[in-house]
């Protein structure tokens, strides 16, 4: 029988950002976005404030993002500097995901540091992205600028921020092998 480390050894090991162009439209059911995101209620948070929040956006509602994303890029960005293929990129991104998936953290400035909330939303992210690689379904994280300008269209508080976009979706990509360089360079040995 196989030991759990190992088979969450490879689970990490073999988890990649995979993009919406790589996507079918195989829909992921309910209850597996559900399991998901319950994952990442098991992150580890400082002083148990749990301030991640989600929005799921899936259906016409991820259109609706999708759209939102796209008005903003426009409003936002000088007339010189504006590309048509970003913005039809943005409309596409959204058509290509079966899920989206708003990353938001509930601040709690008069208790912990911004930067350790937003270290506890990230661990849930990483939860996330392991359980969508376990039941083989693509994700990645996404951060565009147009983040900073969605808290009306998410109806956020006013202690709730958006740190991202959470795409998933079903592919058939071929599995990659990760860059990364040895350990050892990122690591010192204090023992006396």
């Amino acid at each position: 029988m196989e030991k759990e480390i190992d088979i969450l050894s490879r689970i990490i090991k073999r988890r990649r950002s995979i993009f919406p162009v790589s996507y079918t439209a195989q829909e992921i059911p309910v209850e597996l976005i559900r399991q998901i995101l319950e994952s990442a209620n098991y992150a580890p948070t400082h002083k148990l404030t749990e301030p991640w929040r989600f929005t799921v956006f899936r259906n016409e509602g991820k259109m609706k993002l999708g759209a939102e994303l796209a008005r903003l890029y426009k409003a936002t960005m000088p007339e010189h500097q504006f590309l048509q293929k970003k913005y039809d990129s943005i409309l596409e991104k959204a058509a290509q995901a079966n899920c989206i998936i708003a990353l938001n953290a509930e601040l709690h400035g008069d208790k912990i540091p911004e930067w350790e909330e937003l270290a506890a939303l990230a661990c849930a992210v990483q939860n996330m992205a392991l359980t969508a690689e376990a039941l083989n379904i693509g994700a990645y994280w996404s951060s565009p600028g147009m983040i900073a300008d969605l808290k009306e269209f998410l109806n956020l508080n006013d202690r709730e921020k958006c740190f991202g976009l959470f795409y998933m979706g079903y592919h058939n990509e071929e599995p990659r092998e990760a860059k990364r360089t040895p350990i050892e360079d990122k690591v010192k040995w204090v023992e006396s």
